[in-house]
């Protein structure tokens, strides 16, 4: 991955929050040379670009307000995310952690070292997206679990089956529906609890 992650330097989108000065102009020289394609913007957006690979933002304390909004926008589009900082105070490095930034460049900016925080945060963001993957897909299979356990308990109690049938019965109306188990499950539970809504009423 990480020979992958040097080869797509060149051409990735990166977005320059920070204000117009002379800082920024050098860090756009800077990443215009490695070979990226660089957008500029003042003061922070309401949300990430798209199609931005890449943000690089200057962490103003005056702007923690317009930071807090732009983490807020749209989880799934959210991007590489770099902070560009002037201090490593306690309040700077508290700005730092709030953003989630996966690394830091320092003011003033060098050319030494930024094509290394771009490798390294790039390479990180991309292992933590994989791993979010991972869990949204064990949760996801974790719920299907449960559900399918509670329409067992379902069958179980309204049809006097043991464990071991009411999973078949399941497997049967599954496929005889040409559902998924955990599809199968939802639409058990959902019936029983309309039968249940319906006792209520009664």
């Amino acid at each position: 991955m990480a020979i992958q992650i040097l080869r797509d330097l060149r051409g990735l989108r990166v977005h320059v929050v920070h204000p117009p000065d002379s800082e920024r102009t050098k860090l756009v020289e800077h990443l215009r040379r490695i070979g990226c394609m660089v957008e500029m913007q003042w003061p922070v957006p309401e949300c990430w670009q798209e199609g931005a690979d890449i943000v690089l933002l200057a962490i103003e304390h005056d702007m923690r307000t317009e930071m807090q909004r732009l983490l807020k926008s749209d989880v799934n589009r959210r991007p590489t995310l770099i902070a560009v900082v002037s201090y490593e105070d306690p309040s700077t490095l508290q700005l730092v952690l709030e953003v989630g930034a996966v690394a830091v460049i320092e003011r003033p900016i060098r050319p030494f070292g930024l094509l290394t925080n771009i490798t390294i945060a790039r390479s990180l963001w991309m292992e933590r997206r994989e791993a979010d993957k991972r869990v949204r897909k064990l949760e996801r299979k974790l719920a299907g679990i449960q559900r399918i356990q509670k329409a067992k308990s379902i069958l179980m109690d309204g049809q006097g089956l043991s464990e071991a049938d009411a999973y078949e019965s399941i497997r049967r109306q599954a496929m005889s529906k040409r559902l998924s188990m955990d599809d199968m499950a939802s639409a058990i539970i959902h019936a029983n609890e309309l039968l249940q809504y319906r006792a209520k009423g009664d």
